[in-house]
């Protein structure tokens, strides 16, 4: 049987999980079955939508206090590719010299088995606190029914996190020499440039699309931003451009291009839609076209530097000697759903192989990581715990602050009642003096 406080085992028993995505391929089983034996409650969910595979998501959790701490990833993995080129199996999980190879050893089976490693010697050792995984088979796929369906299938239950920790490949050169602690929006679109098909050689006969997609296309790749204190500048990428003309003798009927914009927290993703459709009407005013923004698009977050991420960073220096690198770069990540209903911060092994043939992860890098994670883990519930210890304290100081205030209040009290009486007193003795008078 796997033990799942090694990650090393671990790591190994998840790469022999051929788990490319959307197939489950045993891992989130695995996974479920050693966490249930440590105490978690386990769900595996699956969800499903018209047009897409349906896939399988782990949610487990123990504790019932807040707050919860979520540690997510994936256990999917894009496909290894000629088999011919690897070292050795994709699914084997060989080590070889201290390096574990595999499908999956960086991104992200190796960062999960760090990450279960951790939290379980961290209630082995008596720790406390309500801990939950989300794992989902879909990150590498479309992600439609995998992060956003559990979280969501999380929220109906009455699941609420405080702080999420993602164990995505985030580091360099070295364990924790960066971390991410936000991510560019991505944005993409399709622009149809609509023409009059013809001979090449009576052009007044025809509309060439392509002039007018070149204008806006000129337009469009023009700075957009100059950066934010968090983010470099968004930048827009020309991914595709189509005409599908196989001769050189037709001027082509239409014209596409496609692009991606990746962007900083200077624009929402409603401005950045107005922003390059105006571009776009002003370039080519008059002609006709289509703009389609497509599906998978994704707003930039940040999880302000503040006391989760000192906490990680003081973690990652008392173990490396290093304070890590914050960073809001590279692709997305499931963090962009997470981040909607708690701080998320990414966290994980080097990222230099990740996908590649022959992905690899030292073995070393996997105990580190997990040390790191046990350090997160037990300054966050212990500052958690210190919370909750001064509470009382401070409602004790409460009360005696309601009590002192009660005191003077009734001291106010007593002293006007016994003013209002002196008054009365002194009113009467008034009235008998001046009826004797008259007398």
């Amino acid at each position: 049987m796997t033990d799942a406080r090694d990650p090393i085992a671990l790591a190994q028993a998840l790469i022999r999980c051929p788990s490319v995505t959307p197939e489950e391929g045993g891992a989130l089983v695995l996974l479920s079955g050693l966490l249930k034996d440590a105490g978690f409650e386990t769900h595996i969910e699956t969800f499903r939508e018209e047009g897409t595979p349906d896939v399988a998501n782990l949610y487990a959790r123990i504790g019932t206090e807040e707050p919860v701490l979520l540690l997510a990833g994936h256990t999917d993995v894009v496909p290894p590719g000629d088999l011919a080129n690897w070292s050795s199996g994709p699914f084997d999980g060989e080590i070889r010299d201290g390096i574990l190879y595999g499908r999956g050893a960086v991104d992200m089976k190796g960062g999960i088995a760090a990450m279960m490693a951790a939290a379980l010697r961290y209630r082995d050792g008596g720790g406390t606190g309500s801990i939950a995984f989300l794992i989902t088979g879909d990150e590498e796929g479309p992600s439609i029914n995998g992060t956003p369906k559990i979280l969501k299938w999380a929220e109906d239950k009455g699941e609420t996190f405080a702080h999420c920790l993602l164990a995505e490949p985030s580091s360099r050169n070295r364990i924790g020499d960066e971390i991410k602690i936000g991510r560019r929006g991505s944005l993409s679109g399709q622009i149809t440039v609509h023409g009059v098909q013809g001979h090449v050689a009576y052009p007044k006969q025809a509309h060439n699309p392509i002039k007018p997609l070149m204008a806006i296309l000129s337009a469009l790749v023009r700075p957009l931003d100059y950066g934010t204190p968090h983010f470099e500048r968004s930048n827009l990428e020309i991914t595709s451009v189509d005409v599908g003309n196989e001769t050189t003798n037709i001027i082509p009927a239409k014209a596409t291009a496609r692009f991606n914009v990746r962007f900083n927290d200077a624009h929402t993703l409603d401005s950045l839609k107005a922003l390059l459709t105006d571009r776009i009407e002003r370039a080519v005013e008059g002609v006709r076209y289509e703009l389609d923004f497509l599906r998978g698009s994704s707003s930039s977050f940040i999880a302000e530097p503040g006391a989760f991420v000192d906490m990680i960073t003081g973690s990652i220096e008392a173990e490396t000697g290093d304070r890590p690198v914050l960073s809001t770069g590279g692709g997305t990540s499931d963090a962009r759903y997470i981040k909607d209903h708690c701080p998320v911060v990414e966290l994980g092994l080097t990222n230099a192989t990740m996908h590649k043939i022959d992905e690899q992860v030292p073995v070393d890098d996997l105990e580190l990581l997990t040390r790191v994670y046990m350090r997160v883990i037990e300054r966050y519930f212990a500052k958690a715990e210190a919370a909750k210890a001064s509470e009382p304290v401070v409602e004790s100081t409460r009360l005696a602050q309601i009590s002192a205030e009660g005191d003077l209040e009734a001291a106010l009290e007593a002293a006007l009642n016994a003013e209002a009486e002196r008054r009365e007193d002194a009113a009467e003795a008034a009235a008998e003096a001046l009826d004797r008078s008259r007398a």
